[in-house]
């Protein structure tokens, strides 16, 4: 029973002491840094909610926010901004704060980019 604890255990410990963590997250939040974008080949896929992403909704994924959390994203390089709802986990790629759908990276001017800076402004976060 104590090797089947040992894993779980660990990695709820190394959650806890990453930077950013989502208790260190709370509405009024800001952020900047790269965001880049998913679409087709995630289309219909399941996201870490449960449901099937959807590249024409405006979602995203962020490694820590409570999934339902809504997020405002704004290009720092075309002054656009979207309001996204967290519904899947990510980015795994180093240096980037959130992976948004392709429709809201068309909406930020980002789909030619691929990676854009973006600053990011927590707006709601269920049950807060």
């Amino acid at each position: 029973m104590r090797k089947r604890l040992r894993l779980p255990l660990l990695i709820l410990l190394m959650g806890l002491s990453l930077p950013g963590c989502a208790h260190a997250l709370q509405v009024g939040s800001v952020a900047k840094g790269k965001a880049s974008w998913y679409g087709e080949s995630h289309h219909g896929n399941r996201t870490a909610s449960g449901e099937k992403f959807d590249m024409t909704e405006m979602t995203a994924a962020h490694r820590s926010l409570p999934m339902g959390s809504k997020v405002k994203v704004t290009s720092l390089s075309s002054g656009r901004s979207v309001t996204v709802r967290i519904n899947d986990r990510g980015p795994f790629s180093k240096g980037r704060i959130i992976d948004v759908s392709e429709a809201a990276a068309k909406e930020l001017g980002m789909i030619q980019k691929g990676v854009d800076q973006v600053k990011i402004e927590v707006l709601s976060i269920p049950g807060r």
